[in-house]
């Protein structure tokens, strides 16, 4: 049974929430682009149940979901985000999707900018240290992250 969300979410956010066999669940949420993120990461968060693995990961999702907003919709707010998480039993899986033409292969890298003073270029490092896996979808529109569940929340 998937516990009851502790913060208000539009209903028509949560695309699906079905149990996918016995030890597998997964959530679909689909909304608008936009860059109000906060309740929608305490949901998706929610599961996690370390502090530390918590943070981790909140910092980590927030990344991903500015990016896709700011970079792969260009921030607008016609565009849609969608999120699935997966709970397995050692796995916490988030995969985000927006509705831009993807990140080549050359831009996913997980350094750092070479100037100390840019801009931008720290998001993906930062996702790659969050992250326990990090993979791309083939257009590159679509970032699925993972870790390690802690060992306290395992089923």
């Amino acid at each position: 049974m998937v516990p009851p969300h502790r913060c208000q979410v539009p209903a028509d956010m949560v695309k699906r929430s079905l149990p996918h066999f016995d030890r597998f669940r997964w959530a679909d949420f689909i909304l608008p682009s936009t860059l109000q993120l906060a309740p929608l990461l305490e949901i998706l968060i929610e599961p996690v149940g370390c502090l530390a693995t918590c943070q981790r990961v909140q910092l980590g999702l927030h990344e991903a979901l500015v990016n896709a907003v700011r970079h792969g919709n260009s921030e607008d707010p016609s565009k849609r985000l969608r999120i699935r998480r997966i709970l397995t039993p050692y796995w916490l899986v988030w995969q985000v999707q927006d509705e831009g033409n993807g990140l080549p292969d050359c831009a996913r890298a997980a350094s750092l900018p070479e100037q100390l003073d840019a801009m931008s270029g720290r998001g993906l490092f930062l996702i790659h240290q969050c992250f326990d896996d990090v993979r791309w979808s083939r257009r590159g529109n679509r970032l699925q992250l993972a870790c390690r569940r802690p060992v306290s929340s395992q089923v």
